[in-house]
């Protein structure tokens, strides 16, 4: 459980990370376009797409860190 943790909450961060430099760039960061198809088809998202990837970044970073503060068991 704790290695699927930190390695979802590392994909969750790159993917977050690179999510808003697409936004602030304009959307020419092709990158790890994930982000791109939840911020483009969930309709409450739309405007706030650079809000969803600092979410999606800050989800990453808290499933990485509790990912590693789990105790092997």
């Amino acid at each position: 459980m704790k290695r699927f943790l930190e390695g979802l909450g590392g994909l969750l961060l790159v993917a977050g990370v690179a999510g808003v430099i697409r936004e602030l760039t304009g959307g020419w960061f092709h990158f790890m376009g994930l982000t791109r198809f939840l911020t483009e088809n969930v309709g409450f998202l739309e405007g706030r797409e650079l809000f969803a990837n600092i979410v999606v970044a800050v989800l990453g970073l808290v499933l990485a860190i509790a990912g590693g503060r789990i105790a092997k068991a």
